[in-house]
């Protein structure tokens, strides 16, 4: 029994309710329009899985769950009404709806900043539930609908209406002007408000067991011209350079097996290979283009002394002349070639001057101050050790820029003679390191 005191609130909550039920537009027959055609994957972009990881089969996109992964459709939305039908193969099996997404992965993760819906089967915690979650996820932002006992950007179900696997479920999910409403099976059991961003690309996620998806149509629905940091980050025509799940499209030699390693969304390497060329390289050559590439150095750090690098690339000396050094916490050396040689490669390492010079260059005292100057960080914008960095390279002409974590460490330094076009590589130096999120997209002359 409700004690009295408690009821004009109660009432207002049953009103309120109502509302939340009711604030969802219905979209009417004639305005939706099929995302997935039943025959194919036309009108959806493989994000970073392999070719096998979405698959059609009679009339229903089958996910394997291998690897970890995205695709998304084709373009960006705003106001619409989703629905869509999901089923799991497995018991426990994990997957997800991903609402106003990034067209790339964040950094360090198989994932893209957006909006999940949860498609989830058989767990059932205070803090997360198989029917239903509504959550933000990689920098998105949103206002749980009821507040989460965590205090989690994280809506729960006001009810549990989904049904185990392998039955099929209904999700319809209604986003206008930053607020979503999800029904499961007939009836909204959560949502969001104040979402950012509020328009951007819709995906499927794929995520360690197979999952079926069917039936998926859109409506929709009057736009509001959102702001600039209100829509997703498009996705510009990069494709994946890693399936994660093997290493099509890398040049193969038996000397890699058990060390250049597939595992899942990173490709992890022990600094062990036993190939001639210990280096990893793709089979297609590559002239302008734009690679977008994280890192991680996985090694146990270990105090060592390294030489501080002025801005103009020489190495800075004493009163006695001699290299001045420093001590960092050392946790290996890595790189990444350009264009099929090891003199344009940008550096992946623990020096005072950061990741991302291009070690080739800055030591050849052939090249002209201006050259070496060029190849010089501006700035050391590495993450602290343990955590992943995001390269974004553009190289066109023989002009490089190198932009680190957000921050731009080269701006069109030139590298004379540099071959116009080549393979790129991962390279050996003899130390673990793990890489994820490879992506590239050419660019004409």
């Amino acid at each position: 029994m409700l004690n009295a005191r408690f009821l004009p609130a109660f009432s207002a909550a049953l009103v309120l309710a109502a509302a939340v039920v009711v604030a969802a537009p219905a979209a009417a027959e004639g305005e939706f329009k099929p995302l997935f055609n039943g025959k194919d994957l036309s009108g959806w972009v493989n994000v970073n899985c392999a070719p096998g990881t979405f698959t059609v089969k009679d009339g229903i996109i089958v996910s394997t769950g291998v690897p970890t992964g995205v695709i998304r459709s084709e373009k960006q939305y705003e106001n619409f009404v989703l629905e869509l039908e999901y089923r799991h193969m497995k018991a426990g099996g994990n997957a997800g709806v991903f609402i106003w997404s990034d067209g790339l992965t964040a950094v360090g993760t198989p994932f893209c900043k957006a909006i999940e819906v949860q498609v989830l089967d058989g767990r059932e915690t205070e803090s997360y539930t198989s029917h239903g979650d509504v959550f933000s996820i990689h920098g998105a932002r949103m206002k749980p609908d009821r507040p989460h006992p965590a205090g989690w950007e994280r809506c729960l179900p006001s009810e549990k209406r989904a049904k185990p696997s392998p039955e099929w479920n209904h999700y319809r999910v209604t986003c206008q002007n930053g607020d979503l409403k999800l029904a499961v099976n007939g009836k909204v059991v959560s949502g969001a408000s104040a979402c950012n961003p509020r328009k951007g690309y819709i995906c499927l996620e794929s995520e360690g067991s197979e999952c079926h998806f069917r039936n998926i149509r859109i409506a929709e629905l009057a736009g509001t011209n959102p702001k600039p940091d209100e829509i997703a980050a498009t996705a510009e025509g990069f494709l994946p350079l890693y399936t994660g799940v093997d290493l099509a499209g890398w040049k193969h030699d038996s000397g890699h097996e058990g060390h250049w390693k597939p595992s899942n969304w990173t490709l992890t390497y022990d600094g062990k290979s036993e190939a001639q060329d210990k280096n990893l390289w793709t089979e297609k050559s590559y002239g302008n283009f734009i690679l977008v590439c994280d890192w991680k150095l996985s090694a146990e750090p270990k105090p060592m002394k390294r030489p501080v690098i002025l801005a103009s690339g020489d190495v800075k000396t004493g009163d006695d002349g001699k290299p001045v050094e420093v001590e960092v916490q050392d946790a290996g050396d890595s790189g990444i070639y350009l264009r099929g040689n090891s003199k344009s490669q940008v550096n992946i390492w623990c020096w005072p001057i950061g990741s991302g010079e291009v070690y080739g260059y800055r030591t050849d005292k052939a090249q002209s101050l201006e050259v070496r100057a060029g190849v010089t960080p501006k700035k050391r914008a590495d993450k602290p050790l343990g955590q992943w960095n995001r390269f974004v390279i553009t190289m066109q002409g023989d002009q490089l820029t190198v932009v680190l974590n957000g921050q731009t460490v080269l701006e069109n330094a030139v590298l004379p003679g540099v071959p116009p076009s080549g393979p790129i590589a991962l390279q050996h130096h003899g130390d673990a390191l793990q890489f994820a999120n490879i992506f590239i997209k050419e660019l004409k002359e």
